[in-house]
């Protein structure tokens, strides 16, 4: 057998002055021969300074000139083999193979490591620094290999900077710097964390990162489910879909139940973050169902349940059909609670059951199982009666009795039937019986309303039921035969009134008391003493009860009021009319109020009679107050109107180009009612007004001179009917005076050969023309009644109408189509001709029966004005 090496010498690099031991060892049949070479030639041990024997060579304090090439050879007479080993002997300074001004970088958490890669000889003490400190590290943080690398443990932002790495021996030193870079280490969270969802339905996970944004390009994110990574693209035709950061699942199966990672990785670091998606859906429905313990009345019925799907069985519902009364129908018959798989069912007589089970979870019903074999009830006598029984309203001489039929699981057997008693209560005669199949009986000939007592049972060909109790009921209402008396009325204020009365008898209402009715109509106006056709109003009280509240009644006016009181059959006789009167209220709103004209420092107001005066008018509260655009206003003014009569009022001592806003309300002697408003702005300081100025005319003239109007000035001209009706009455107009920069051309135009034989055609064109309407007005042509009488006027009645005679004004901003201006300076204090006095209830005029207006406008009685001023008005005067 040949030598084999058991361990071969092993050469290296050493320093001055250390030692060298070399082992040689081989194996062999015959054993091998050991001799050991130096540089190639064999080793003569009286030269050799070191010790040598067969298995070992050794040498101390070596120096330069010990560096050889040792060899070992072991021989038999199978072979030999040789082994080398180089011996360095070096003495030098160290040299730092890593290069200078490395840069590294590591993230938050985790191990940076710098390295400091070195040779030298003899070996060179390697320490780090950091930054502008000569301290080495020395932390428990840090751990320096014996490479020189250094390992910085769990990192921390700090831990960024410059580091230096020192290696020194007996021969000289070296040093390198590094950087340190220390990034945020990368966060996930998966949102939702535990999401459960329901089958069918939808689910999207949201992988929220947070990382270095000096990682920014390196970084990248994917999903996994159950560790398997999901592909990019949308899976399952795109029932699931990755979209960066998202993954969306529609139409959840049971299969997409798991764990879903969301992994994140950059140059440095890697994270991850999961989400459990749990799945929830109905029960399976519960399987083999299996009959036992049967009994005439109960069985016994078990069940395995389903899969639950994440949400436990909190129930289960048993449901049967039967095949006699509603074959097919599937009715509830029991519930159990939890989780269980058994229950013992009572049943019905004479019932051919199926039965089924459906489980109810937090979800859902699942699936009803799979139907259980048929079981048969033998028949029985009923056990219970009709329920609900009762008499409806019929005829006064009628009773007709109902009741709830028994259910078809409730008949117990063949032949069912109802066994009717009855009687009237209090009385010791017998029961008047009658055997029915259907749920309702009807008496004839029987008292009005008079309490019976009733009784229903079942009955079938195996017996009866049990012995029913007894019921009251009532026969045949009629409506009450009797009034209340005692009605009396206690007024409590203007609009309400709390009315009284004695209910009538129990024996006299003839049924159930359902009321009492109170029916009220107006008779009169006190304020005019005009008499109302009656309109009846009521209001229906219900129960058994003596007074009620009457609200919304018209103030100042007479009533007349009746009670009766009411069945389920209907009303009973009213009660003898009681009258009374509503005392005096607060006057409605005015009508309107306008501006009739506005100067600097004064302004002129009309203003409508109220709707309804609701009493006597005592006068008028006239209110203003400065108003502006930013909503601010000023103190309210207040003048009082004593004379009730007035519809119109000067005020003065207002200041100029300011705006005003105006309130007017009309009071009585119990108050002052809503007022009307309106708004205006006074003229500047120097402007001039808008006066208006009023003449009456004469019915035959066809034009009429006015005097002292200024050159170069528009005028707005209205002309009226006295008899004014409605706007289409009214001639509008407007002219302007001629300035006299222009009567000179007026006058060159004038003295024109062509203009005087224009004006020449036009005056025969209009005598012409004038010519035809004669001749076509005496035929009694196209004109009007009215422009007749204006045309002969009735003397008598021309003076009576120049009496009330009252002219109208607008004051509207805008000129109302057939508006009026007085053309004359005088000024009176008059009502508005709008106002309408009117309306039927003022002194001056009233309606027609059809609605029409009587009477004309008037301002005679309102010459007594509080206040009459010098400046212009919107009325004419009453005499022309």
């Amino acid at each position: 057998e040949p030598p084999q090496w058991l361990k071969k010498p092993e050469g290296g690099v050493y320093s001055v002055g250390t030692n060298l031991v070399l082992l040689c060892e081989a194996i062999g049949n015959p054993e091998p021969s050991i001799q050991w070479k130096l540089n190639g030639m064999p080793i003569d041990g009286r030269t050799f300074r070191g010790r040598i024997s067969t298995r070992e060579i050794s040498l101390t304090n070596l120096q330069l000139q010990d560096s050889a090439v040792f060899q070992c050879e072991a021989t038999n007479k199978h072979g030999s083999i040789l082994a080398s080993a180089n011996v360095n002997v070096l003495n030098i300074a160290p040299l730092i193979l890593t290069p200078d001004g490395e840069n590294y970088a590591t993230v938050v958490g985790y191990s940076a490591f710098l390295h400091c890669d070195i040779f030298a000889s003899p070996a060179a003490d390697v320490r780090w620094t950091k930054d502008d400190s000569i301290e080495p590290l020395s932390t428990f943080r840090y751990e320096l290999s014996k490479n020189g690398t250094l390992e910085i443990r769990d990192t921390r932002k700090e831990d960024s900077g410059s580091y230096a790495c020192w290696a020194a021996n007996s021969v000289g030193k070296r040093a390198i710097t590094a950087n340190l870079d220390i990034r945020d280490a990368t966060k996930l969270v998966v949102t939702p964390k535990s999401p459960r969802v329901l089958k069918s339905h939808s689910i999207s996970l949201k992988c929220q990162a947070e990382y270095d944004s000096h990682l920014k390009h390196s970084f990248k994110l994917s999903w996994r489910k159950d560790g398997d990574e999901l592909p990019v693209n949308s899976t399952e035709g795109g029932r699931i879909i990755l979209d960066r950061d998202t993954l969306f699942i529609s139409s959840v199966l049971l299969e997409d139940q798991g764990v879903y990672t969301c992994v994140a990785s950059t140059a440095l670091d890697t994270a991850e973050a999961e989400a459990q998606l749990i799945v929830l859906d109905v029960p399976d429905p519960p399987e083999d169902l299996q009959l036992s313990e049967h009994q005439n009345r109960s069985v016994r019925l078990s069940w395995k349940a389903g899969a639950t799907h994440n949400s436990p069985v909190n129930e289960s519902i048993i449901e049967f059909e039967e095949n006699r009364w509603e074959p097919g129908r599937w009715q509830e018959l029991s519930r159990v609670p939890g989780n269980g798989s058994t229950a013992l069912l009572s049943l019905a007589p004479y019932v051919n059951y199926q039965f089924r089970v459906v489980s109810v979870n937090a979800v859902g019903r699942s699936q009803p199982s799979k139907p259980s074999l048929r079981y048969a009830t033998p028949p029985a006598a009923p056990d219970k009666n009709p329920e609900n029984i009762r008499v409806e309203a019929s005829e006064p001489n009628e009773m007709v009795m109902k009741w709830e039929p028994l259910k078809p699981v409730e008949r117990n057997g063949p032949g069912l039937e109802y066994r009717v008693s009855w009687r009237q209560r209090g009385s010791e005669s017998d029961w008047n019986e009658e055997l029915v199949k259907k749920h309702s009986l009807s008496v004839r000939n029987v008292p009005t309303f008079v309490p019976y007592e009733i009784k229903v049972q079942a009955v079938n060909n195996l017996g009866s039921g049990p012995e029913p109790n007894v019921t009251i009921g009532y026969s045949g209402e009629d409506v009450p035969d009797a009034a209340p008396s005692g009605v009396s009325v206690e007024v409590v204020n203007s609009t309400l009134v709390k009315v009284f009365w004695f209910g009538i008898p129990r024996d006299r209402v003839r049924g159930h008391l359902r009321g009492y009715k109170v029916s009220w109509w107006k008779t009169k106006s006190m304020l005019d003493g005009k008499r109302h056709h009656p309109e009846k109003h009521f209001l229906t009280f219900v129960g058994d009860r003596n007074y009620g509240m009457i609200p919304g009644l018209e103030p100042f006016s007479e009533f007349h009021l009746t009670v009766l009181a009411f069945n389920s059959r209907g009303d009973g006789p009213e009660s003898s009319p009681v009258a009374f009167e509503t005392p005096e209220g607060v006057p409605e709103q005015p009508r309107f109020l306008r501006i009739l004209n506005f100067d600097k420092d004064s302004v002129t107001l009309s203003w409508g009679l109220p709707k309804k005066a609701n009493g006597h008018l005592t006068g008028y509260v006239l209110q203003y107050q400065i108003i502006n655009e930013t909503r601010e206003v000023g103190a309210v003014s207040e003048v009082s109107v004593a004379n009730r009569s007035a519809l119109s009022w000067r005020l003065a001592g207002l200041s100029p180009s300011t705006k005003y806003k105006f309130y007017i309300k009309a009071c009585t002697a119990k108050g002052c009612g809503k007022a009307a408003t309106e708004e205006g702005l006074t003229l500047a300081q120097g402007s001039k007004g808008s006066g208006r100025n009023s003449e009456a005319l004469k019915p035959t003239p066809k034009f009429q001179p006015s005097e002292a109007l200024e050159p170069g000035t528009e005028y707005t001209i209205r002309l009226v009917t006295k008899n004014w009706v409605d706007n289409n009455s009214i001639f509008e107009d407007v002219i302007e005076t001629r300035g006299r920069a222009y009567a000179g051309i007026y006058e060159g135009i004038s003295t024109q050969g062509w203009f005087i034989g224009l004006m020449c055609a036009i005056a025969l064109l209009t005598l012409l023309l004038l010519t035809i309407c004669f001749v076509r007005r005496n035929k009694g042509g196209k004109y009007s009644v009215k422009e007749k009488e204006d045309l002969h006027p009735d003397p008598e009645a021309q003076s009576i109408k120049d009496e009330i005679f009252g002219e109208y004004s607008d004051s509207d901003e805008k000129p109302l189509k057939g508006s009026l201006q007085s053309l004359n300076g005088d000024i009176k204090a008059t009502g508005s001709a709008d106002s309408l006095v009117d309306y039927g209830e003022g002194e001056h005029g009233m309606f027609n029966e059809d609605g029409s207006f009587i009477g004309a406008y008037s301002g005679s009685k309102e010459k007594g004005s509080v206040e009459s001023t010098g400046s212009s008005t919107a009325t004419f005067p009453l005499h022309a």
